[in-house]
């Protein structure tokens, strides 16, 4: 029976005794020297280390066991560990770091093994994968084709079932493009919300450390690990209190899919295949599909190649300077342009950029997510070395935003060409929505029934969904009267961030009032024997608004627990008991009731 290296499969197996971290060590070893020299890794730990580590990991007993027991993993060589050298694969600028990034030793100290430090395009400045000195690692779909970058190593070493997950970076893309190349799972976080210490920068303000997995599930357990407030870290930032990465999928949401004009292929009738097959399965998992205007996203794409391509300059100046010949003659191309940008032309984008925020912003009170291809098209080795520059800004299309507009995004497999190559789509959310993101591409994932990355396994049983809650960033909260869509109230929600979510029904035990005074309102009260079902609507709020809402809710009116449909309970407005107004509950709900008075 093949080992799978899924998190499910091997925790189970460690659980029931079946499988020891010494076991995997010594398969792992098989499988890379088996793999010959597929230019996946620039340092491993020797095997006698290995093994050591797992002997230890093998005598703990359970209770001493971390959340990573015995799970091997790899990391991208511009993110610092200690004892092995970080290069960024550039052998001029390797230095031997003491101390591990602050991600590394926090996977470390959950029981994660680290097996060594993968290939990638110099410096991450690429998006093919095809920018090193230490070789292009081998797709392992098919060798004629890119594996995708910068975080090429990392993508190959899981998809070719070498660890169970790696870490990237991402900054432009360069944990998701990988993801497609390899029908793998490409976690971006928040920016911030994993510490960027310890990892050479790309452009530093946009950075993250990404998350490469064969499954949804394990890429949110390795996010749960890997997350963490870092002070010594000038853009990390804490998640908000109540902040929860393992939630269920909402039963109904709104996404959103460029509008059909803005949908580009290049030709490749593969994306688009899978990209309309993934909209399809979003839509049967509960979703309402929404046509946008992809304008915006795309404008903030083309600002990253100006006065950003500055900051990635900088961060390289001292090597540029001094050893010019030492980088990939493309990345020399990129880093050299950067140095004509000036002070005025960054503020002008910035600027900009600032007002592309604002008018992407209001999607997010109605789009739980945005739905798009990872890539337009696929690109072979000999397609990239005729054209490096157009080839790879073609790979950024649906990425390069990302992190410029603050969003979070989560990369999924969604099936493969009839030559058997992979695609895959990429769901885009608000920070700190990495929940969220995760447990409707997980069942997305789940949907489209695909292997785990090349090794041909079948995707493992579901994991018992957790229970459910609202969790920050955002309250669900039930209305049914003034703050309803189209009713007086209604803009103060969208004010403060409110998003609809769904409509609603209360379980038949309330009586709906319409309460005095110069707004039009109703209450509802629960009762015991003579209630309805009364209709209403589910909002989410920004946790961090729910004080102003509650400072705007005037008497007999607050805040309590609601009973919705089918015993649900919900948080939303109630109403106080000896509350006096007109009994209006045979019309089941404020719109009707304000219909007939019309």
């Amino acid at each position: 029976m093949v080992l799978s290296l899924d998190l499910a499969r091997l925790g189970a197996a460690y659980a029931a005794g079946t499988t020891t971290p010494c076991d995997v060590v010594d398969e792992i070893l098989r499988r890379i020297d088996a793999a010959g020299e597929d230019h996946v890794w620039i340092s491993r730990r020797g095997a006698e280390d290995l093994r050591a580590e797992a002997r230890a990991l093998t005598a703990r007993p359970v209770s001493a066991r971390g959340p990573l027991h015995g799970i091997p993993f790899a990391v991208k060589d511009n993110i610092d560990v200690a004892g092995l050298p970080t290069t960024a694969a550039c052998p001029a600028f390797a230095y031997r770091p003491e101390n591990s990034a602050p991600v590394v030793e926090h996977l470390i100290a959950a029981g994660a093994i680290l097996i060594g430090k993968t290939n990638l395009d110099q410096f991450a400045t690429g998006l093919v994968g095809v920018r090193s000195p230490y070789g292009t690692p081998r797709n392992p779909f098919d060798p004629a084709m890119a594996p995708g970058g910068s975080s090429s190593g990392s993508a190959v070493a899981v998809a070719g079932g070498l660890v169970s997950f790696a870490l990237g970076t991402d900054t432009a893309g360069s944990g998701r493009v990988p993801a497609a190349f390899n029908n793998l799972v490409g976690l971006k976080p928040t920016r911030g919300l994993i510490s960027t210490s310890g990892v050479v920068p790309a452009c530093r303000s946009l950075d993250c450390v990404s998350i490469f997995a064969l499954t949804v599930a394990d890429a949110r357990a390795v996010l749960a690990v890997a997350a963490g407030f870092d002070a010594a870290d000038p853009y990390s930032r804490a998640a908000p209190p109540g902040f929860a990465l393992a939630q269920r999928p909402p039963a109904r949401f709104r996404f959103g899919v460029p509008a059909p004009a803005a949908r580009a292929f290049g030709g490749d009738p593969t994306p688009q295949a899978v990209f309309d097959a993934a909209v399809a399965r979003a839509i049967a998992a509960g979703g309402e599909v929404e046509e946008i205007d992809f304008a915006p996203f795309a404008e903030a794409a083309s600002l990253l190649y100006g006065p950003w391509v500055a900051e990635r300059s900088d961060a390289l100046r001292g090597i540029f300077a001094d050893h010019p010949d030492a980088l990939h003659p493309v990345t020399r191309q990129i880093v050299g342009a950067g140095f004509s940008q000036g002070a005025a032309d960054l503020f002008a984008a910035q600027h900009r950029l600032a007002a592309l925020r604002q008018v992407t912003a209001p999607l997010w009170q109605r789009l739980t997510f945005l739905l798009v291809p990872s890539v337009s098209r696929t690109f072979s080795l000999a397609e990239i070395a005729a054209a490096p520059i157009a080839c790879n800004s073609e790979l950024g299309r649906y990425t390069n935003f990302t992190n410029l507009l603050d969003l979070a995004a989560i990369a999924i497999p969604g099936g493969f060409s009839p030559a058997g190559f992979p695609a895959g789509v990429t769901l885009i959310g608000p920070a700190f929505h990495d929940g969220v993101l995760a447990a409707i591409a997980e069942r997305m994932q789940r949907d489209a029934a695909t292997p785990l990355g090349a090794t041909g396994l079948a995707q493992p049983e579901a994991a018992p969904a957790p229970p459910a809650r609202s969790v920050h960033p955002e309250i669900e909260i039930a209305v049914f009267g003034a703050h309803l869509t189209g009713e007086a109230l209604n803009a103060t929600l969208i004010a403060l961030g409110g998003a609809f979510r769904r409509p609603c029904q209360t379980a038949p035990a309330y009586r709906m009032l319409a309460l005095p005074g110069a707004v039009p309102r109703p209450g509802l009260v629960p009762v015991d024997e003579g209630g309805a079902a009364i209709a209403g609507e589910v909002w989410a709020l920004p946790g961090a608004a729910l004080a102003a809402l509650l400072a705007g809710i005037a008497p007999p009116l607050g805040l309590g627990t609601i009973r919705l449909e089918g015993d649900v309970p919900a948080f939303g407005f109630i109403c106080e008991a000896g509350a006096v107004g007109e009994d209006i509950t045979a019309f089941g709900g404020w719109r009707a009731y304000r219909a007939a008075r019309r």
